[in-house]
């Protein structure tokens, strides 16, 4: 139903009469239109009802109203009465069939549903010689599920001056469409907003299916979502547009062989044509394909680009691969060629291509090469004679050495660090001598290059010298030819010893003896001292090397061992983050099922996944939209690389990446029971206390891991939880991680849930996964904290203040909060205890301009304290006669008595709820 261009009668119908009126007017375009407006504002007790005619649903399950309007402002009436208003309300009333009539209508609320309230966001209340200056409001509304034929709008005025412009009734469907050869009908959206409806597809003619069942997800929005499933066209036709399948042209197909020989039951091969080994008898035989043409080849130091012009002759199954590379005599000293080594990069590949063109790399420099380049097929193997290829031979030119790979640390004092490191892969030559670059880590943005000291050595060992006690260095280093510097290895952080460091090692150093008359004891007693010695300074020396990219190191921050978390973004390419703390997985091994959500990104999937020599399991699946840009592909694949670097029973657990094909995928462990808010929701009171506690145990163990890697979550809440079918909690959600460091000068970083400044993350946000989350932050600065939730145990709501102390070196770890936990859990008498409000809070909660309630005697004084004096006669008159009626007062209240501006209902309901507050701390008072 859509009003906007009616020009006709309406024929809605009105009660009473003296109410809603259909008038001829102009919209704000001056366009003629059919109005319903109302205006009895003078005249109290308005109840005006507007009943539209029976509208038919048309199979859709979520209707939408598009109402167009204005409204008179009460203060710009004169003497207007306090009961007028600026809102009116909408109802629904489904039925199969129209029961209503001019004659005989139904005019009580008890058969309509109400959907909402509707505001204007602007009312007009000026007026000019040509008319009323309208500033037109819209507002659409939704409502459902519908089951019935059709249904009835209604519209109630309670005393309000306003026109109804027009109203727009409609429902949301995703269009029909054909997608991977297979055709989806028109399909309505589901009964909510957030629903996913499942269409099945059909193959379009002459297509048959593949991959079963074929079926698109439509979303609230009325769009389709990534298809599963698809269809392929028949034998004898080929697609055409992606949207059809049409013939094959004549002497193009055949589907069988004819008989070769008087009742053969098969058509045997020619002379040079083959089928292969998986082709049907029915197949058609073919050759295999001629030899690469003009290959070309371009020289770049130790790196090769070969490119050549497709065979001659071309048959199906085609591929043109390069299937050898080798290194002459006269550089590898032997009579014949010798094959290149493994670690010769080729790109894409080397067997398998498609393209006619490969990037060959990491070549010896000043070294003759041969390769050869065919082109095969499925029958390749089969012919008797040797395949046809190209053979080319290049010699690379003079290159620098390739990078050192990695360094380590021999020994350190407080103001030196020895190194060692092997020689480049490939030294292209006589290595000169070594450049060492080396500069302090002050923060996790490394110092500028100009900064660094330099440092030369003409063997693989250098001592730097001249350092400052206990800090970390960031080193590089990179070899010299004749040719020149090679590259700088990638960043590796050590460090000296502190002064406590240096007193210890020596003090492991000095001889154990212990004074004693038996001379056996005093060796056994040697004995034992050397050993002690011995093993720790094996472990100081080995666990004193760390680096960025390998991770394992001990400085003091964290057990010997422990893994320290590394930001992929400090990775100048954060491909190679991925690459190296995210498994890559063939797609093939991935089996999506269904569209369990949408994230930031893309949808996510529930699937399988069925890894080479393991058994099937159930994962969640993340995906990247089509259409993406770089950067939205590195910050998806950022948490893949995040993840991977964790190892705990309440982290979530990455599986792997999809990088290499479409979509891009991220693929976890898949958690039954969803986001721990919702879970709770849904069961509310199905838990016993010592059930949650232990939930909160294993989100605090999960975070007690995170903090010991030196990793920061910045969206601990109760959403990002994950809960399996064992009720095992795990934190989930790393989009906001932040690597912290020791030295970090007090971060501050702005929320975009409450708009606040936040300064360094602790535990604080741990107690919101135990309880709920309200708008309190300015209450918050005012020293309140959020009372125990109902029957929350005593110990565990101490717990909670604890970590909400304003001062953050007094809040717990998240060690000694899994100890607290622990404790609970071990003696759970300690539980029984239930928390009560004992003080009144020092200012009431979110309006420090909010007086203290214990000061009134009547509601006449408290709304004039609060400035809304102008509805004392409503109050009184609806029956909120004393303060503890108020206390318990609604929005619904509010609108019944008349408040609607939406600034007095916020004004009053915070007022209202402060009430409450002092009035369950101290009952007595507000007698």
């Amino acid at each position: 139903m859509d009003t906007r261009t009616a020009t006709a009668e309406l024929g809605w119908t009105a009660n009473p009469p003296s109410g809603w009126e259909e008038v001829s007017g102009y919209d704000e375009n001056l366009n003629t239109i059919r109005t319903y407006q109302v205006c009895n504002v003078f005249e109290p007790n308005q109840n005006n009802w507007l009943l539209t005619t029976f509208i038919n649903r048309r199979g859709a399950h979520r209707i939408y109203t598009e109402m167009r309007f204005t409204v008179r402002d009460c203060s710009s009436l004169p003497n207007v009465p306090g009961s007028c208003k600026e809102t009116f309300n909408l109802y629904y009333y489904e039925t199969d069939s129209v029961i209503a009539t001019k004659k005989s209508a139904f005019w009580t609320e008890a058969p309509y549903l109400k959907v909402d309230t509707i505001a204007a966001d602007e009312s007009f209340s000026q007026v000019d010689f040509g008319g009323r200056l309208m500033k037109v409001n819209t507002e659409v509304r939704s409502f459902g599920p519908l089951t019935r034929n059709g249904f009835y709008l209604a519209f109630q005025d309670y005393g309000a001056c306003m026109s109804l412009l027009s109203v727009r009734v409609f429902f949301k469907k995703c269009p029909s469409v054909v997608q991977n050869f297979a055709i989806f009908p028109e399909t309505m959206t589901g009964a909510e907003s957030t629903s996913l409806v499942t269409a099945r597809g059909t193959c379009i003619p002459n297509a048959e299916e593949v991959d079963v069942p074929i079926k698109l997800y439509c979303n609230g929005d009325g769009e389709w979502m990534v298809p599963i499933g698809r269809c392929t066209c028949k034998a004898g036709y080929e697609p055409e547009n992606n949207v059809a399948c049409k013939a094959c042209p004549a002497g193009t197909f055949k589907a069988s062989q004819g008989a070769g020989a008087e009742a053969s039951p098969l058509c045997a091969c020619r002379n040079g044509y083959y089928r292969a080994d998986s082709d049907p008898p029915a197949a058609a035989c073919t050759s295999v394909p001629s030899g690469p043409r003009n290959v070309i080849s371009i020289v770049n130091e130790t790196s090769i680009i070969l490119e050549w012009h497709p065979p001659r002759r071309r048959v199906a199954g085609t591929t043109s691969p390069t299937t050898s590379c080798a290194r002459s005599a006269a550089r590898t000293g032997r009579r014949a060629c010798s094959r290149c080594d493994d670690n010769v990069d080729f790109v894409p590949r080397q067997l398998g291509l498609t393209d006619t063109r490969v990037f060959i790399s990491n070549l010896w420099a000043h070294t003759p090469y041969t390769f050869e380049i065919q082109a095969v097929n499925g029958v390749s193997s089969k012919s008797p004679f040797p395949q046809q290829h190209v053979s080319v031979n290049i010699t690379t030119n003079q290159a620098a050495p390739s990078t050192v790979p990695i360094m380590h640390q021999v020994s350190a004092t407080m103001r030196s660090i020895t190194l060692s490191w092997p020689q480049p892969e490939q030294p292209n030559g006589i290595i000169l001598d070594y450049e060492i670059r080396y500069y302090e880590k002050l923060s996790r943005i490394c110092t500028p290059d100009y900064n660094s000291s330099m440092a030369r050595s003409q063997t693989n060992t250098a001592r730097l010298e001249g350092l400052r006690p206990g800090m970390v260095y960031v080193v590089q280093v990179r070899a010299r030819t004749v040719a020149g510097y090679g590259k700088y290895s990638g960043k590796m952080c050590f460090q000296t010893l502190t002064d406590d460091d240096y007193k210890s090692e020596l003090r492991e150093q000095l001889p154990l003896i212990a004074g004693s008359a038996a001379a056996g004891v005093v060796f056994i007693v040697s004995l034992v001292a050397i050993s002690i010695v011995c093993s720790r300074k094996r472990a100081y020396s080995k666990e004193a090397v760390y680096s960025d990219k390998l991770q394992h190191y001990s400085t003091g921050r964290g057990s010997p061992g422990m893994k320290i978390y590394i930001d992929p973004f400090t990775y100048e390419d954060p491909n190679e983050a991925v690459r190296e703390f995210a498994k890559e997985i063939d797609v093939s091994f991935v089996k999506i099922e269904e569209v369990i959500g949408a994230g930031e990104f893309g949808e996510v999937y529930k699937g399988r996944l069925k890894l080479p020599g393991k058994r099937e399991i159930y994962v969640a699946i993340k995906t990247l939209k089509a259409g993406y840009s770089e950067k939205q592909r590195r910050d998806f694949l950022s948490e893949a690389s995040i993840m991977g670097q964790f190892d705990h029973p309440n982290i979530i657990r990455l599986e792997g990446v999809v990088t290499k094909s479409r979509p891009v995928m991220i693929i976890t462990e898949f958690m039954e029971n969803g986001a721990l808010d919702s879970f709770l929701r849904q069961n509310d009171g199905q838990f016993t206390v010592i059930q949650l506690v232990g939930m909160l145990r294993g989100i605090a163990a999960g975070m007690k891991y995170l903090a010991e890697m030196n990793y920061v979550h910045r969206d601990l809440a109760a959403r990002n939880i994950l809960v399996n079918s064992n009720l095992v909690c795990k934190v989930s959600d790393f989009g906001l991680s932040r690597y912290l460091q020791d030295d970090t000068s007090d971060p501050t970083y702005t929320s975009s849930l409450v708009g606040t400044s936040c300064r360094m993350f602790s535990c604080p946000a741990f107690p919101v996964s135990c309880t709920w989350e309200k708008g309190v932050i300015n209450a918050i600065e005012q020293d309140y904290r959020l009372p125990p939730p109902m029957d929350c145990p005593a110990a565990l709501h101490q717990l909670m203040l604890d970590c909400w102390q304003k001062d953050r070196n007094t809040r717990p770890r998240f060690t000694e909060i899994v100890n607290t936990l622990d404790k609970m859990i071990r003696n759970p008498a300690s539980l029984k205890t239930v928390a009560t409000i004992t003080a009144v809070p020092s200012q009431p909660l979110l309006d420090r301009s909010i007086p203290d309630f214990t000061a009134f005697t009547s509601v006449d004084d408290w709304l004039s304290a609060v400035k809304m004096s102008q509805y004392r006669d409503s109050f009184l008159t609806a029956g909120f006669t004393s303060l503890q009626l108020v206390a318990q007062m609604t929005s619904e209240d509010l609108l019944r008595i008349g408040v609607t501006l939406a600034g007095h209902q916020k004004k009053i309901l915070n007022s209202v709820q402060s009430m409450r507050v002092q009035m369950s701390q101290s009952p007595t008072s507000m007698a």
